[in-house]
């Protein structure tokens, strides 16, 4: 599955002050890795974010958020953002900022 450039360049202005981010191709998009741990990506137009499993049930009932559900079963910490959730500039800083808040609590690899 291709992913949506624009969202991922979007992405990478967000991250662009750290110096702890490593692209990867994964789960059929690109994901955005700091401190060796994935954070956020783009899987076609959907952003995914890493937000634990303590935050998870709390965030999946915002709107335009769903359970990551890869394959086919829900990833517990992942969520899907759809398009209408990240238009804003704003509120696409404001999602990393989130994954990024728990991702930073990991050890690094």
């Amino acid at each position: 599955m291709a992913y949506d450039e624009g969202v991922a360049q979007r992405i990478r202005e967000v991250l662009d002050d750290r110096d702890d981010v490593v692209e990867k191709k994964m789960f059929g998009g690109i994901a955005f890795m700091v401190r060796g741990n994935m954070c956020v990506g783009v899987i076609g137009e959907d952003v995914m974010l890493r937000v634990g499993k303590e935050r998870h049930a709390e965030l999946v009932e915002r709107e335009h958020i769903r359970p990551m559900d890869f394959t086919g079963r829900p990833m517990d910490g992942f969520l899907y953002l759809d398009p209408e959730g990240y238009e804003a500039d704003e509120d696409l800083a404001a999602w990393i900022d989130t994954a990024l808040e728990f991702v930073l609590t990991l050890p690094s690899k």
